[in-house]
């Protein structure tokens, strides 16, 4: 690890004044990934800020709208176990528990678990060309070893994946992410807009802009607390990424889909949000033909690489097993 200055801040002003002053500084909070990213020089920031002083714990809801706001500071075991997450959005409670390990959740923040970066060994092995380390070095996933790789929305710069749990469940729940400018002002941005795909900029993983900090994740209102499931499939039961993941929740009058929102990861540069199996389902019955000619319709649009056709069919599988569970009240 190479050698780095130490910022302590007590409130946001100050973090984002800290930062945006240093164009090779960065946020410090719970450090899961960040640490990791330094230990193995593929993150080389000469400045720490460290915000894990500042008020952002909170987990409440706000007067105006009813919605849930949850602190970027506060930790994913902390946001998982809320008694109002758990009851209100079990979908995100879901999600979170399926990441990582307890020890690790103990620690991570919800702010830190949207930025992480891709578990992409390329983008990890500096010895590798890695657009997203080092642009304009190629991409040695492309027509590497790419099983882990994404079917969707990637490009010629960058194959990699998206690797959080949690920002799956959000991006299904419509979630808005509050942040904080460097002059001070607050702006919104909707979960669909926050996570980019590589396009010709793979080093970019989101849309914030320097020295911007994360405050809250809002969690709109909705009807999806008694039909929704987080389903996940990786390599072994525990510590371990997704292939594929999905997040399949519905709202319905009787046997009637008024809205479903299926979102997935393992298979895009972000949090991939599946609109064809949503579009489809919007009106139809619930039954087990409809939730397999929904996922038909998502995977068409899929690109496998070399080695990760496998994820198309599994994408098929899981979206359906998703939303029969949601159904099924989270029963098999």
């Amino acid at each position: 690890m190479r050698p780095f200055q130490y910022t302590k801040v007590n409130d946001a002003s100050a973090a984002v004044q800290a930062v945006s002053a240093n164009a090779n500084s960065q946020f410090l909070a719970g450090g899961t990934n960040l640490i990791d990213l330094m230990k193995e020089d593929v993150a080389c920031p000469v400045e720490l800020v460290d915000i894990t002083r500042l008020n952002l714990t909170q987990i409440s809801t706000v007067a105006e709208s009813g919605n849930l706001s949850i602190g970027a500071l506060a930790k994913n075991s902390d946001t998982a176990n809320h008694p109002v997450v758990r009851q209100n959005y079990p979908l995100l409670t879901q999600a979170i528990l399926a990441g990582a390990s307890g020890q690790i959740r103990n620690m991570a923040t919800n702010g830190g678990n949207l930025n992480q970066r891709t578990r992409c060994s390329y983008f990890y092995d500096t010895a590798m060309p890695c657009n997203k380390r080092e642009l304009g070095s190629g991409c040695g996933a492309l027509e590497g070893i790419n099983r882990y790789h994404a079917i969707f929305g990637w490009s010629e710069q960058c194959v990699a994946v998206y690797p959080s749990d949690m920002a799956i469940a959000l991006a299904a729940l419509d979630a808005i992410v509050q942040v904080q400018r460097a002059d001070g002002t607050q702006r919104t941005i909707a979960f669909a807009d926050y996570h980019r795909l590589p396009e010709n900029n793979p080093e970019k993983d989101n849309s914030l802009n320097p020295g911007e900090l994360i405050t809250a994740i809002e969690l709109p209102t909705n009807n999806f607390a008694d039909r929704s499931y987080y389903l996940k499939v990786r390599d072994r039961s525990s510590y371990a990424f997704a292939l594929v993941s999905v997040a399949a929740a519905l709202e319905m009058d009787g046997n009637q889909i008024q809205q479903a929102r299926v979102a997935m990861g393992g298979v895009a540069h972000k949090p991939w949000r599946a609109l064809e199996a949503e579009e489809f389902l919007t009106g139809k019955t619930a039954t087990a033909a409809n939730f397999q000619a929904a996922a038909e319709a998502e995977m068409r649009q899929a690109k496998p690489l070399e080695h990760n056709q496998f994820k198309v069919e599994l994408g098929k599988r899981i979206i359906a097993r998703a939303l029969m569970q949601a159904m099924n009240d989270g029963r098999a």
